[in-house]
C-alpha cells in the first residue's frame, strides 16, 4: 500500500466565531487536498475557539456549533472534497440522560467524511487546575474511538488524556493502533514544549504507536496557545514540529507506525526561551486587540524600561502605526526621563505627544490639602485618568506597563499607573523585563537593525519620579532579591520560615511577604495579561482577599 498523507493543521481560531473558525478550517483541508493529504487533523476546540468557559453551559450556543459542523461537512462534500477524512475539535451537546447535574457539554473530537459527521470521541480526563476548570463544564467521555485508512489503524484523544494514567488512552495498545491523534488546546508557558515533547514521546513507548500532536495557536484573552505541533513515531523519533506562534500545515507521509518521512522542510528544533517569551507576548497582545476591534494602542511613556518594553512589544505585534505614545511630565520628572521616552518613540517610529500634568496636579493637591504619599498617588492618578481620556476620545486600548514584580508588592497606584485594559508584562518578573530588553536590542543587531530601545532606559535605575531623588530600591529591596523571594512564595509556594531557610534575610522575607498579601485587593482588579508561567496571577494564583493566614 502507498503511505498515507496527513495534514496536522494547526489554526488561530476565535471564541464564539464558528462561522470564521470553519472558514480557515475549509481553506486549511483545500490546501491539504492540492498537497495529496488523504486526512487532515485539527486541534482541540478549533470549530468554537477555545477555551469557552461558561458559554459551554448555554444550549444555543452548543446547538449553533453542532449545526456549523453539520454544515461545514455539507460544504466539504459540495467542494469534492468529501473523500478527504477531517478530524476536528468542537463542543457538542449531550443527551439529557446522559447530562450531568452540572454540566451539558463534552469537549469532542469528530471524524468528517462523505459530507457527514461520523463518529465522536469526548474528552476523558477533564483538568480542573490551573487555567482549566473543565470538570466544572464538560461531562466526560469513555470510549475510544478509532478508525481505519488503507492499512493504518488511527485513533483519536484529546489534550488531557495523555497527560493523565489509564482511561482511553490505556487502549491504545490492545485496539493495535497506529496513529494517536492527539488534539490540543495547550496553552504556552515557559519550558512547556520540552515536557509535551517528553509527553508524548512517553505515550508512543508505552502504547507502541506513533502519535500526531496537533495544538491551537493564537491568543485568547490571557493565555497564548503557540502550536508547536508534533509527529512522533513509534520509536519515539520527532519527525518534525510545527512553527511556534503562527498558523502552519504540516504534512508526513505514513507507511506504517514506524515509517513516518516530513513531506516538506519542517523544523526539529525549538528557539530559546527569550525568543519564545517575546513572542508569546506579542502575540498574546496582537490577538487581544485584534479579536477586540481595537484600532490602535495608547500607554503612558516614561523613559523606563517597563513602558519601554512594552512599545517595544505593541510595535513588534501591530506596526508602528498602531502605536500612541504619551509623556506625561511632572515637576519632578528628569530631564532623561523625557528625553528617553521620545529617543525610545524615535526608534520605534510611534507617534508621541507631551502632556504635562503638573497644573491639574496643583491644584487637586491644593483643593484636597494632599501630601506626601497621597500627593505622590495622585500624580499617578492624574497621569491614568489622562491615558483613559484619549482613550475613550481616540478609540485606543489603553495599555499599563506594570511587570509582575510591581504587581506582586503592590507597587503601582491603584486607578492610577494601574489603569489599561491589557498588561503585556503581567506575568513578567522585574530582572525578566531587562533580561527581554537586552535580548531584544541583540536580536535587532543581528539583523542589521537599529536597537529599539534605548540603553539609558535599560541601564539607569528604575524610578517613579513622584518626588524628588526618588528610586525604586528606596522602597523594595534590590529586584534580583526580590524576584528570588517572590519566586520562592509565589511559583513555588513556600512558606515564609522555608524561604528564610534558603538564606535570605528574615526581616526582609517578612516584608515581601507581607507586601505580596496586602497587595491582593489590587490584583483582584487588574488588567489582564498574557500567561507565561505556571503560576500567573488571576488564572493561577486565586488567594482571598480578607485573609488572616501569613
Amino acid at each position: 500500500m502507498p503511505p498515507i498523507r496527513i495534514a496536522l493543521a494547526q489554526t488561530n481560531p476565535v471564541v464564539g466565531d464558528l462561522s470564521g473558525n470553519l472558514r480557515t478550517c475549509l481553506e486549511r483541508v483545500e490546501e491539504a487536498a492540492e498537497k495529496g493529504a488523504a486526512i487532515v487533523v485539527f486541534a482541540e476546540m478549533v470549530a468554537s475557539g477555545y477555551p469557552i468557559e461558561d458559554l459551554a453551559t448555554r444550549e444555543s450556543f452548543l446547538n449553533d456549533s453542532v449545526e456549523a459542523v453539520k454544515n461545514f461537512a455539507v460544504e466539504l462534500n459540495e467542494r469534492g472534497l468529501g473523500q478527504i477524512v477531517v478530524v476536528l475539535g468542537t463542543p457538542a451537546i449531550v443527551a439529557e440522560e446522559h447530562r450531568s447535574p452540572w454540566a451539558i457539554a463534552q469537549n469532542a473530537a469528530v471524524l468528517i467524511r462523505e459530507g457527514k459527521v461520523w463518529a465522536g470521541y469526548a474528552k476523558h480526563h477533564l483538568p480542573n487546575y490551573s487555567v482549566f476548570d473543565e470538570y466544572r463544564i464538560f461531562v466526560p467521555g469513555d470510549q475510544l474511538i478509532s478508525f481505519e485508512l488503507g492499512d493504518l489503524k488511527f485513533s483519536m484523544l484529546i489534550c488531557e488524556d495523555i497527560w493523565q494514567e489509564g482511561g482511553p488512552v490505556a487502549k491504545l495498545r490492545e485496539e493495535n493502533t497506529d496513529i494517536a491523534l492527539v488534539l490540543n488546546g495547550s496553552p504556552f508557558e515557559i519550558d512547556k514544549d520540552d515536557r509535551r515533547v517528553e509527553l508524548v514521546k512517553n505515550l508512543a513507548a508505552k502504547q507502541d504507536v506513533a502519535v500526531a500532536y496537533v495544538n491551537l495557536v493564537g491568543g485568547q484573552d490571557d493565555l497564548v496557545f503557540d502550536g508547536d505541533s508534533l509527529m512522533i513515531d513509534a520509536d519515539q523519533k520527532l519527525i518534525g514540529r510545527g512553527k511556534q506562534f503562527d498558523q502552519d500545515l504540516l504534512l508526513f507521509d505514513i507507511t506504517s507506525k514506524r515509517e513516518i518521512a516530513a513531506v516538506s522542510e519542517i523544523a526539529s528544533h525549538k528557539q530559546d526561551d527569550n525568543w519564545q517569551i517575546w513572542n508569546a507576548l506579542v502575540l498574546g497582545l496582537r490577538d487581544y486587540v485584534n479579536k477586540n476591534n481595537f484600532k490602535s494602542v495608547i500607554l503612558g511613556l516614561s523613559g523606563g524600561i517597563d513602558s519601554a518594553v512594552c512599545a517595544a512589544l505593541a510595535v513588534d505585534a501591530l506596526g508602528s502605526h498602531r502605536v500612541f505614545g504619551v509623556s506625561m511630565p511632572s515637576k519632578y520628572s528628569s530631564d532623561h526621563s523625557k528625553s528617553d521616552a521620545f529617543d525610545l518613540a524615535k526608534r520605534l517610529g510611534i507617534n508621541i505627544r507631551t502632556e504635562p500634568i503638573k497644573g491639574a496636579v496643583k491644584e487637586l493637591e491644593k483643593q484636597l490639602k494632599l501630601k506626601d504619599t497621597s500627593a505622590e498617588n495622585l500624580q499617578a492618578r492624574v497621569r491614568g485618568t489622562i491615558l483613559m481620556s484619549l482613550s475613550n476620545q481616540e478609540g485606543h486600548l489603553t495599555l499599563t506597563t506594570g511587570n509582575k514584580t510591581e504587581l506582586a508588592v503592590g507597587y503601582s497606584t491603584i486607578y492610577g499607573d494601574s489603569v489599561g485594559g491589557f498588561a503585556p508584562l503581567k506575568d513578567v518578573a522585574k530582572t525578566l523585563v531587562w533580561q527581554l530588553a537586552r535580548w531584544r536590542n541583540d536580536w535587532a543587531t543581528q539583523q542589521g537593525q537599529a536597537a529599539p530601545i534605548p540603553e539609558n532606559s535599560i541601564s539607569k535605575p528604575p524610578s517613579a519620579e513622584l518626588r524628588p531623588g526618588q528610586v525604586d530600591q528606596d522602597s523594595l529591596p534590590p529586584y534580583d532579591v526580590l524576584d528570588e523571594i517572590l519566586d520562592a512564595y509565589i511559583e513555588r509556594k513556600l512558606g515564609r520560615e522555608q524561604i528564610k531557610a534558603l538564606g535570605f534575610e528574615a526581616a526582609t522575607v517578612d516584608r515581601v511577604v507581607g507586601l505580596v498579601d496586602r497587595a491582593e485587593w489590587k490584583r483582584r482588579q487588574g488588567a489582564i495579561g498574557p500567561k507565561i508561567t505556571g503560576m500567573a496571577f488571576g488564572r493561577d494564583r486565586r488567594l482571598p482577599i480578607t485573609n488572616k493566614y501569613s
